[in-house]
């Protein structure tokens, strides 16, 4: 009989996986080498094919875990390395990936308190301190906020705009061409209308296009900002948009999913100012916050607002259960079995407290300064912009967009460097989002050094 994870035997029984586990992780990535598997997209593909074989057998092979997961940290694609620089990817914190391991063995599913009770008041505790977090520790924001724990930003916003919509009825969205393609499709998804898209000539929401707009549109309406482009981290003009949307009695979202961790830096924290002034505000802490996928919130100014996600099903919430003092936790999230995603969000924050998260924010976006000056001096490199967060934008000079992606592509094909692309200015340029804290000068200049080697002069 196969062992389980859970019960008393459970840690018995995978003390000896953890160490096969853990083997097969080497293992893996010495046989990759870099920071991604060299080949392109066939050759990784052949690879795993042949280390899978018949992915459902007649009888089982008692070597599938270590085989599997040698093959497929071989073929990954590691945050933790320096040169792994592409997306908003980052190296999940070991304690954090601890404490998942423990959600993963005791399997809480928080839609019945009666299936998660500890977990249930945990998310409860962890999300209010997260919301207090966004909208400010005294007075009556921190007695009304609250957040909900989702996958991450692109539900985060598509339950910003349910919430809009129920509150307002049929809401339309104005956003600017920066915003994330995950609003737009949450309109579709809504049934509501096709989003109204103002300018973003800087990268960033241009506020007298919005006030414009505020202007011209019926109501009732709903502005999503922008706290951390994807392409290259800017942020919108968070007070003047807020000022705005109060003048027009507009609803206000902030998408922080990349840059709300600038709420623990004390250096960075004012970036973010006019934050607070959102309705609601979508945070991703598998982005600036170092945790395992999936670490996404949502705040909410007004905890009332969640009202509109309540939701009943006799055998989760039966009203006479709920009298009785059971939590309700439906009303939680849009979906219903849910795992205890907020265990390593809370190890985190209370192993790490404000000061190391902070510690950890600061050095991305030193690192990201410091990348950027190096390529500012560079006279082969020509610099987009100097960093907002940790996201730097830069391109062979004189290069071509087609070479600056063939570029980007034979670095993937050699498994020698990973790079993002963003297009602005009408030009492609290579993108780098700097989210380890342990990469340093060297490796900056290693990284330079490859996309100089690989460009055609």
């Amino acid at each position: 009989m196969s062992p389980l994870a859970s019960g008393p035997q459970g840690p018995t029984t995978l003390r000896p996986l953890l160490t096969t586990v853990l083997d097969a992780l080497t293992a893996g990535a010495a046989t990759r080498d870099g920071p991604l598997p060299a080949g392109g997209p066939t050759e990784v593909a052949a690879r795993l094919r042949e280390a899978l074989g018949d992915p459902l057998p007649e009888h089982g092979d008692e070597d599938a875990l270590r085989t599997l997961v040698q093959a497929l940290a071989a073929g990954a694609a590691d945050p933790g390395d320096p040169l792994c620089t592409a997306h908003l990817h980052c190296p999940p914190l070991a304690v954090a990936t601890a404490a998942d391991l423990a959600a993963s063995v005791l399997n809480p599913s928080l839609d019945s308190w009666d299936q998660a009770p500890a977990a249930s008041e945990l998310e409860a505790l962890v999300t209010r301190a997260l919301a207090a977090e966004v909208y400010g520790e005294t007075g009556q924001a921190r007695s009304a906020g609250d957040a909900l724990v989702t996958t991450g930003g692109t539900e985060s916003n598509q339950l910003a705009l349910l919430l809009a919509r129920e509150h307002h009825g049929h809401t339309q969205l104005v956003c600017a061409e920066n915003a994330h393609h995950s609003l737009r499709r949450a309109t579709w998804l809504l049934g509501l209308p096709e989003p109204v898209t103002v300018p973003a000539p800087a990268g960033t929401m241009d506020p007298a296009a919005l006030g414009e707009a505020l202007t011209a549109l019926p109501g009732p309406l709903l502005v999503a900002a922008t706290a951390g482009t994807t392409d290259a981290g800017l942020i919108d003009p968070l007070p003047d948009i807020a000022a705005l949307c109060e003048t027009h009695g507009a609803r206000l979202h902030i998408d922080a999913a990349y840059g709300g961790g600038l709420l623990f830096s004390d250096r960075h924290r004012p970036k973010l100012d006019g934050l607070a002034r959102a309705h609601t505000v979508t945070l991703d802490l598998h982005k600036l916050g170092w945790q395992p996928i999936a670490a996404g919130l949502l705040a909410v100014r007004d905890r009332h607002d969640l009202a509109a996600l309540a939701h009943h099903a006799d055998y989760l919430n039966a009203d006479d259960d709920t009298e009785a003092g059971l939590p309700d936790l439906l009303g939680r999230s849009l979906r219903t079995t849910r795992r205890p995603d907020i265990l390593k969000i809370a190890v985190t924050l209370k192993t790490l407290g404000r000061t190391g998260l902070g510690d950890l924010v600061d050095q991305v976006c030193a690192r990201a300064t410091e990348f950027a000056e190096l390529i500012h001096r560079h006279p082969h490199f020509e610099l987009h912009d100097r960093p907002t967060i940790s996201t730097v934008l830069f391109r062979p000079t004189g290069a071509t967009d087609d070479t600056v992606a063939a570029v980007r592509r034979t670095l993937l094909t050699e498994g020698r460097a990973v790079l993002g692309r963003a297009r602005l200015d009408d030009r492609l340029w290579l993108k780098a989002t700097l989210l380890n804290p342990h990469t340093g000068a060297d490796d900056l200049a290693a990284l330079l050094k490859l996309v100089e080697g690989h460009t055609p002069r």
